[in-house]
């Protein structure tokens, strides 16, 4: 019901706010956003701006913080990056109902639905992601309005945390009913349950994709994945309605059609980001010579997802020598690629009604260059086919001014000969202004007045105004309109005629560029599928010619990729490592796995190239499976199915969990899921606790790797533990590896070389004394190192004929026996104390 004690516009406000509780309303007022209530605290306080208030009616005032309408998108970008969520509520229509213009929201504005150029990521994708889960399964769907692109998975919950890894969206919305306990960071947004009910997704999804049937799609039956990609449709459908026409397919994929990533492996390889969170220093910058933004997109998803498939990686590695053995065409190809604009953007912002007049020149210009882009490709059956879009650019070219204003607001937006309807109000007018731009000097001379001077304000329009002491020179056909302190204003009945029939023009040719506009962007809209065909064609030249320019500079060659289970690499290099150096020379390094070996432990001190030695490996593999050449002299690789890594001690205290607790959950990981196409990069295996529980860890776990008839897969294990070397002796795929060293005058220099065999001894003391230690720490350290070895030996051994009894998995044990037979539900606590004696005593004779 109104209330007869507030402003009608407080009113309105009010009635559209109450659809919008839990988001920060943008009421447009003018030229200004302004914000009430809570909102406007809300937004004084994060975008920290003024406070003020409002009246809306009989003495009460409301808290207001309003922004420029001009200015909302930097405003905007700062509310979304700290996680609200903002519904635009626009003024609609021009005429007043009551003295009040209707408004509605217009969209609501969240992390994931963002469309604004200067609030997205040129780089990367924005996804929009979905997450529903039950006992044992998760499925993700995830959407960018700004490229079309929407797929759905269905996974293990295990690899649920790997996937949003990858695939990092910048909004997930779950149901609030469920919470993802996997230790994901992002924004999170609750969605009610009930919107995820699979009856109305099923039916959300029918009726978007005007079909039948989900049969085609690859869901029909899979509940999970019905749930999540419905869920994003009514998402958008209440924030960005327009958006919708943008999803016209469903990609339905499956994680094992590529290399699975989890979490730690990402941040220790620094695929995309440096363990600092820069983009300089990880792979994605060393690798990523791309020109365009949606190569570079490209080039984020390929290195984010590894193929397993060797033909469809040889197929790149094709692209890719293509150009790397042209020097010369892939030089034009980059030149011509260079200028051209985010073509699959600018077409999702024609097809979702955003688009401004710029952006159809820009469209224009990358759409002329595609000819010589053609050209110069030439007909590779492995390179991306590429079509022109003649059409699309000669009604660019006939429509749109080669200069337009920049907003929609300002005309000069077509071009003169496109449409006779609007050149014949444009040709009216010109008469008009010319007359009225000739009235001056017209005037001046017919009446003599010397300091006439014709005028223009909104409130009176044209006018003449004359100098007080010239007024009364003023001919009869002037009709006095306003008198100042030094001068009278007039107007004649002819001048108005004029006025008419310039200002009634602006307005006609306003509206009818509107919508000659509206209708190129809806005659563009129908192509906008072969035009997004044609923008990731062009990201995929870039990635190509990228990698070969990549390749080119850094000395890479082309590996061997097959689906066999060798490895070998010779004279391998760390790609970013080797970009660091600046001239000095990397000291490459082979790993080369003989028939039979399955664990490489590599023996050395900090310092010496261990873990880059590991780290390069691992990348060399990698970028192997996403088609790119890798610097090494020689590669052949047999496909991998994951790559697994420890290495580092990050803490999760945020979480609870120590150093040593995530070393350990993290091994874990490793040993339930990797399979014998798995490739294993270990650094340190129990470092994070006393010496003797770590390195019984470690030597547990290489046994456990090389025994396992499902896992026996290729690993370099890295460690301080020289005992493990005991290894090599009592099991036939343990191979000893340690970092050269060079001692002279006392003196130790690392060679950063990996040779056979394990380390004599520890440098651990040279590496401290490099790292600056006062002499006397060193020193005294020296002396007890000299006295440990003396009073315990070097080193502990390992009694090799109680680990070749053991048996990995017994069949049966009495002690297990007997302990799953205990209520220990049952016992009072002196009762399992006696218990634990009495097994001690069975069992171990003591």
């Amino acid at each position: 019901m109104p209330n007869d004690d507030i402003t009608p516009s407080r009113q309105q406000y009010l009635e559209i706010k109450r659809d919008y509780p839990n988001t920060i309303l943008f009421f447009r007022l003018g030229d200004f956003y302004e914000t009430f209530d809570e909102d406007a605290e809300i937004t004084a306080r994060e975008l920290d701006i003024v406070l003020t208030s409002r009246p809306i009616g009989k003495g009460v005032r409301v808290p207001l913080a309003g922004i420029p309408y001009h200015a909302v998108e930097n405003y905007l970008a700062r509310l979304i990056e700290k996680g609200y969520h903002v519904a635009i509520c626009e003024q609609v229509g021009d005429t007043p109902v009551k003295g009040l213009f209707p408004r509605k929201v217009v969209r609501v504005v969240t992390p994931g639905t963002v469309i604004e150029p200067g609030l997205l990521p040129g780089d990367s994708n924005n996804y929009l992601a979905s997450v529903i889960q039950d006992e044992k399964t998760a499925s993700v769907s995830y959407a960018d309005i700004t490229t079309g692109e929407f797929a759905v998975t269905e996974l293990p919950l295990e690899a649920l945390r790997a996937e949003l890894t990858r695939l990092h969206p910048a909004e997930i919305l779950i149901p609030d009913n469920q919470k993802l306990n996997d230790g994901f960071q992002g924004h999170f947004t609750s969605y009610p349950a009930w919107k995820f009910e699979p009856g109305k997704c099923e039916e959300t999804l029918l009726t978007h994709f005007k079909s039948s049937t989900l049969e085609g799609f690859g869901i029909k039956g899979h509940n999970l994945s019905i749930r999540s990609a419905g869920v994003i449709l009514q998402y958008l459908k209440e924030t960005q309605p327009d958006s919708l026409t943008l999803l016209a397919s469903l990609r339905s994929y499956s994680i094992n059609e590529f290399m699975t990533l989890d979490a730690s492996t990402r941040r220790n390889l620094e695929l995309d980001e440096t363990l600092r969170g820069e983009r300089k220093g990880s792979l994605l910058g060393t690798l990523d010579h791309t020109v365009t933004p949606m190569g570079k997109r490209l080039m984020h998803q390929w290195i984010s997802q590894p193929l397993l498939n060797v033909d469809r990686i040889k197929r790149r590695q094709e692209g890719v020598q293509h150009f790397f053995d042209n020097g010369m065409k892939r030089a034009e190809i980059r030149s011509a690629l260079k200028p051209l604009a985010d073509l699959e953007r600018l077409v999702n912002r024609v097809m979702a009604g955003q688009a401004q007049p710029r952006d159809l020149v820009a469209m224009r210009d990358t759409l002329s260059r595609l000819p010589r882009i053609i050209e110069i490709a030439g007909d590779g059956t492995f390179l991306p086919r590429l079509t022109s879009a003649n059409e699309e650019l000669a009604l660019l070219q006939s429509a749109i001014d080669d200069d337009p204003p920049s907003t929609l607001q300002n005309t000069g937006i077509i071009r003169a000969g496109y449409s006779q309807e609007l050149d014949s109000v444009i040709d009216a007018s010109k008469h008009a202004r010319d007359w009225i731009a000739n009235l001056e000097s017209v005037e001046r001379e017919k009446t003599g007045i010397k300091t006439l001077k014709v005028g223009y304000n909104k409130v009176f329009g044209y006018y003449i105004e004359i100098s007080r002491g010239a007024a009364d020179k003023a001919p009869e056909n002037y009709i006095r309109k306003q008198t100042l302190v030094n001068a009278e204003r007039f107007i004649t009945p002819e001048m108005k005629e004029y006025e008419t029939l310039v200002l009634n023009a602006e307005e006609r040719i306003r509206e009818i560029e509107l919508r000659l506009f509206k209708e190129v962007c809806a005659v563009l809209s129908k192509s906008a599928f072969s035009l997004l065909k044609t923008a990731r064609a062009l990201a995929e030249l870039d990635v190509l010619s990228a990698l070969a320019e990549t390749a080119a500079l850094g000395g890479y060659t082309r590996p061997e990729v097959h689906e066999g289970s060798g490895l070998d690499i010779r004279e391998g290099r760390h790609p970013v490592v080797e970009q660091s150096l600046r001239g000095e020379r990397y000291i490459p390094n082979d790993v080369v796995f003989e028939k039979g070996e399955i664990v490489r432990v590599i023996t050395g001190p900090n310092m010496s190239g261990k873990s880059t030695y590991l780290r390069q490996t691992a990348l060399i593999v990698l970028m192997a499976q996403i088609g790119s050449f890798v610097p090494a002299e020689s590669a052949s690789i047999g496909l991998v199915d994951r790559i697994f890594t420890r290495i580092g001690a990050q803490d999760e205290i945020h979480a609870g969990q120590s150093t040593f607790m995530v070393e350990m959950i993290e091994a874990a990981n490793i040993l339930h899921h990797a399979t014998s196409r798995s490739l294993l990069i270990l650094d340190e295996i129990g470092r994070g606790t006393s010496t003797y529980d770590g390195l019984s860890i470690a030597w547990g776990m290489i046994e456990y790797i090389h025994n396992h008839p499902q896992l026996r897969a290729k690993t370099l294990f890295a460690t301080h533990y020289h005992e493990l070397t005991q290894l090599a002796e009592l099991l036939p795929g343990v191979r000893n590896y340690n970092v050269a060293v060079s001692e002279a005058d006392g003196k130790v220099v690392f060679l950063h070389k990996i040779i056979p065999g394990g380390a004599d001894r520890s440098y651990g003391i040279h590496v401290a004394q490099l790292a600056g230690l006062p002499a006397p720490v060193i020193q005294r350290a020296n002396e007890i190192m000299v006295e440990l070895e003396k009073t315990s030996g070097r080193a502990v051994k390992i009694d090799p004929h109680a680990a070749q009894q053991a048996l990995l998995f017994p069949e049966s044990s009495p002690l297990l026996d007997e302990l799953k037979a205990v209520d220990v539900n049952s016992l009072s606590p002196i009762e399992a104390l006696n218990k634990l004696f009495e097994w001690q005593k069975k069992y171990t004779n003591k």
